[in-house]
């Protein structure tokens, strides 16, 4: 016999207050009643969720998508990687870096500045001074294990199909450091030799992320905490350079390199 069938069968004994008051406990410890919980957690967090890239009125597109981003702190801090901001922008022909959203069936574009930069671990913080998004929190990488459950929101194919970011979900393979040694040396390259000199731990996903999920937020479906900020590129040419084909893993930098750099930001 079935948990639930035990379930209904040992409320259906009690009386009717005090079955309401078991039924109750049950949904909410097994998060059943209402909307599930992650459907909950991406409409507050969807606010916070933007397009990077740059624009430039004379151009066509003027909007030019690069990746992903999500605002924190006090709404005008936006976190993405380092990788896809671009080391020159054409100020003369007035291009300016962006971030983009759609708000009250409107799609939005504001400039914003690179404040600080961390290669490393490639991550960048921008400033927006426009106006103020729905910042995410940030999470403890200290509570994140293996075989956990976690989603990902953000631009996968860029804004082809509109300003929609969209959600996928999947569990932390692994933790895993940045970068592995290679079989021959043959293999190894400049970038590679540094980070194998002082490698730091990714998260492993079993999740598919594209080039435009890059500085996607991984966080928790119940809380919304971020705990990591996908990286399609960076990671995966240090970690699969013996492939010939790039592989369906993702992975993600801890959420505490973030915190490092904000501080270094602010």
């Amino acid at each position: 016999m079935s948990f639930n069938k035990k379930f209904i069968q040992f409320l259906n004994k009690l009386p009717i207050n005090l079955a309401l008051i078991a039924f109750m406990a049950f949904c909410i410890s097994k998060n059943s009643c209402g909307e599930p919980s992650l459907a909950n957690t991406l409409a507050a967090l969807k606010p916070g969720i933007v397009a990077v890239g740059t624009y430039m009125p004379k151009r066509n597109p003027k909007a030019v998508f690069l990746a992903t981003g999500f605002a924190v702190g006090d709404g005008s801090l936006i976190v993405t990687n380092a990788h896809v901001v671009p080391d020159k922008i054409d100020n003369e022909h007035m291009e300016q870096l962006a971030v983009f959203y759609h708000k009250d069936n409107n799609d939005k574009a504001i400039t914003a500045v690179a404040i600080a930069m961390d290669k490393e671990h490639d991550l960048a913080i921008l400033k927006i001074t426009e106006e103020r998004l729905s910042p995410l929190k940030l999470g403890s990488v200290s509570s994140v294990r293996e075989g956990q459950l976690y989603a990902f929101t953000g631009f996968p194919i860029g804004m082809v199909l509109g300003l929609y970011p969209v959600t996928h979900r999947g569990i932390v393979s692994a933790i895993t450091p940045n970068v592995i040694p290679m079989i021959r040396a043959e293999q190894i390259n400049a970038k590679i030799l540094k980070r194998l000199q002082d490698p730091y731990n990714v998260f492993q996903l079993d999740a598919t992320a594209y080039p435009g999920n890059s500085g996607s937020p991984l966080y928790d479906p119940d809380t919304g905490l971020v705990i990591g900020v996908i990286n399609k590129v960076f990671v995966q040419e240090s970690k699969e350079n013996v492939l010939s084909k790039p592989s369906g893993i993702s992975y993600a930098i801890p959420v505490n390199h973030v915190e490092s750099l904000l501080k270094k930001a602010l």
